[in-house]
């Protein structure tokens, strides 16, 4: 999928890698995201979604942590929650909330099975391992979205690896190693509000 990637980014990953500050950065990190996609829902479902996005990307943190210790790149760790994501829109209906078409789910199951499969992730359980003992709030769903999905913010044809677009709109397949790999990152920039954090 396509991805912004920028020393924003490296600064978040090292805050949540840090026990101090872990918490405070996960927080904002969660509120980020639910802010993102309660901007890209219909209007008259945003705010009962809210709950249920909190928790959801407030466990996929731990999904992110994981994918790093296991030797993913950032990139692919943040792509990993953000397909996640996208499973549980699709599961609910919510294709308008979707940052890749309906049709490259299971190309982006594929991609990160290895990683899906360890930890039980599966497109009709999104979370597996990661989820709360307690589990998420539910949220209503609109399956009748699924009969002619529409998906304004997908970008569809990047199922076959991480495209990360960098701050000055370059296009690289992988992404950045770190912060300093790319010179022309800029140390005040911040994740996008228009849906490719």
């Amino acid at each position: 999928m396509k991805i912004r990637q920028n020393a924003q980014h490296f600064a978040y990953r090292k805050a949540l890698e840090t026990p101090g500050v872990r918490s405070v950065a996960k927080s904002g990190l969660v509120r980020l995201h639910t802010k993102i996609f309660t901007k890209k829902a219909d209007p008259s479902h945003a705010e009962e979604r809210t709950d249920r996005l909190d928790a959801f990307f407030d466990a996929t943190m731990d999904a992110y942590l994981r994918a790093l210790q296991e030797g993913y790149s950032e990139a692919e760790a943040r792509e990993i929650t953000h397909i996640q994501a996208n499973f549980d829109f699709y599961n609910h209906g919510w294709t308008e909330m979707m940052e890749f078409p309906v049709d490259e789910l299971d190309d982006h199951y594929d991609r990160y099975r290895d990683f899906f499969e360890r930890w039980d992730v599966a497109i009709d359980d999104p979370l597996g391992q990661f989820a709360p003992v307690g589990g998420i709030p539910e949220a209503p769903s609109t399956p009748e979205k699924l009969e002619e999905p529409e998906h304004p913010y997908a970008e569809g044809g990047f199922a076959d690896d991480v495209y990360v677009e960098t701050d000055d709109g370059e296009l690289v397949v992988g992404g950045r190693e770190s912060a300093n790999a790319d010179s022309r990152a800029h140390q005040n920039s911040s994740i996008s509000e228009d849906g490719r954090e």
